[in-house]
């Protein structure tokens, strides 16, 4: 409790004391552009390694071993997508939201009312994740009973995380996350480092006591144990799309490229980010085979938080109630840093994209826009409490994958159709962004995630039509095939003077 509590007080200091000079629209969505390529690097870090990293990996990788491994893999890659076709001309041709991008050469009011509408559907999701993921860690650090003592605790989450958006925008939200990543990195690391040293700097010693505590036995050192059927197999494909495309659409991920001044720092935080993640997802798999090893499947599975248990589990066992809070206090702070971005991103692209372009048409005083943007985090807040209490349970892990097929089925078909395709319009860029939303959004509700499995959100109910828990395999070519036809068929001739700015922009950064 001490350590939540400091963890949380000293934080919120730093918010308030980095912060209270936040005034104009530039300050609180971008952070005036201050940081540095290093400085944001880590914070993407710290923005990036979620709940899902760090509880839900280890558990997946505890208790289903080599599949569970698949998750890191692709959550790393994705990052080359980022670095190559996207971070440096995001940070051109934008200013705070991906909107700017995408309506840049478009009608501005229908293409920004869909990527604010986007925005806020994904960060919905990723949210979700990550309050799941604090009811059932903060219900096993407390030993707190029960779904209701467990929606408590989310409640207690949503209120802090919203204090850290209305009191630091930005700028605060930034070395929140730059404290959470350091601290993440080194607990990770430190870890690691004693499980090797456990079983004398051996990983095969490390593997083979993991499988003699999985109730799967060697199969957890194999491929198989969760993607071994036809149905799952196509699962897996489908899961590798989305982690692998969807980190280049992920709005909160997209809205760091404009804190930094230039676009040589934003190429700098990419690969900052991309270091620092290697070292952390090569932790995962030691922590992730450690907690089999030292705890056995059967505890984490039977423990209050199921799989996303695991590390805290493992920190418990090797460090005693000191590790566990320690460790507990991590993972906190993952969550609320990553909560906190999500809430920043969902309320400035409601503000900058629909309050100030659509509803005044840009006559708007920046004051005002910050004002509505503070409100709105209220209420996506609020609707996070509600969601993260329904998915209280899920493995957070899985949870954030389907965030990640959102973000790829949306955005990033007409990011990419936007910033090389020069035929792109504004019917392209509609038919891509609610076709890729609509589908991907159908599939979850008729999929094994809603309904018809013990795991689905409501598992009393049976309405499940669509076999895959993951909609990338199919949402993301119909994002881009609904551009494509959108573009072509309508017939809408794009402006060939705004293409060429953009262009230009894009790559000099030039006007910006």
């Amino acid at each position: 409790m001490l350590v939540f509590a400091g963890f949380v007080a000293i934080t919120l200091y730093v918010v308030y004391r980095v912060s209270h000079h936040n005034k104009s629209t530039s300050d609180y969505y971008a952070a005036g552009s201050a940081f540095s390529g290093a400085q944001n690097g880590i914070a993407i870090t710290g923005d990036y390694l979620s709940a899902a990293s760090f509880l839900g990996i280890a558990g997946a990788i505890a208790v289903h071993g080599y599949d569970g491994f698949l998750y890191s893999i692709g959550f790393l890659v994705a990052w080359l997508v980022a670095l190559l076709l996207v971070a440096e001309l995001v940070r051109n041709t934008g200013r705070f939201t991906m909107g700017d991008v995408l309506a840049y050469r478009m009608r501005q009011r229908p293409v920004r009312a869909a990527a604010a509408t986007s925005t806020l559907v994904i960060s919905f999701f990723y949210m979700l994740a990550q309050m799941a993921g604090a009811g059932g860690l903060v219900a096993l650090l407390l030993d707190v009973p029960g779904r209701g003592g467990q929606a408590l605790v989310i409640c207690v989450v949503g209120l802090v995380m919203i204090c850290y958006v209305l009191v630091g925008g930005m700028k605060g939200t930034t070395w929140v996350q730059i404290i959470k990543a350091t601290m993440l990195v080194l607990c990770v690391v430190l870890m690691t480092v004693f499980l090797l040293g456990k079983f004398g700097f051996s990983m095969s010693a490390l593997l083979e006591e993991a499988a003699a505590n999985n109730s799967q036995g060697e199969r957890v050192l194999e491929p198989g144990t969760q993607y071994g059927t036809t149905t799952s197999q196509l699962n897996f494909i489908s899961l590798s799309l989305a982690l692998v495309l969807g980190a280049a659409g992920l709005p909160h991920v997209l809205m760091r490229f404009y804190t930094v001044p230039d676009a040589r720092q934003a190429r700098r935080s990419v690969v900052w980010a991309v270091c620092t993640m290697a070292v952390f997802y090569l932790a995962t798999l030691v922590i992730g085979y450690g907690a089999s090893a030292l705890v056995g499947s059967e505890r984490i599975l039977g423990s209050t938080g199921r799989e996303n248990s695991a590390a805290p589990l493992l920190a418990f066992e090797i460090g005693g109630t000191v590790l566990l809070g320690i460790v507990s206090a991590v993972a906190f702070a993952t969550i609320l840093a990553v909560v906190a971005g999500l809430t920043l991103t969902a309320s400035a692209s409601f503000a900058h994209d629909v309050y100030a372009t659509i509803f005044r048409r840009g006559d708007v005083e920046p004051e005002a826009e910050v004002r509505v943007a503070r409100l709105t985090a209220v209420v996506v807040g609020v609707l996070a409490i509600i969601g993260g209490i329904l998915a209280n349970g899920q493995n957070v892990a899985f949870l954030v994958a389907l965030a990640f097929a959102f973000a790829a089925s949306a955005n990033l078909s007409t990011l990419l159709y936007s910033l090389f395709w020069p035929r792109f319009n504004t019917v392209g860029t509609l038919w891509a962004m609610y076709g890729g939303l609509g589908s991907c959004l159908l599939l979850v509700l008729v999929s094994p995630v809603v309904s018809g499995a013990p795991t689905s959100l409501f598992p009393g109910l049976d309405f499940q039509l669509f076999p895959l828990t993951n909609p990338g395999l199919v949402s993301i070519p119909v994002s881009f095939l609904a551009g494509y036809l959108g573009t072509v068929l309508s017939g809408e001739p794009a402006d060939p003077v705004k293409q060429a700015e953009m262009e230009v922009r894009s790559l000099t950064g030039l006007g910006r």
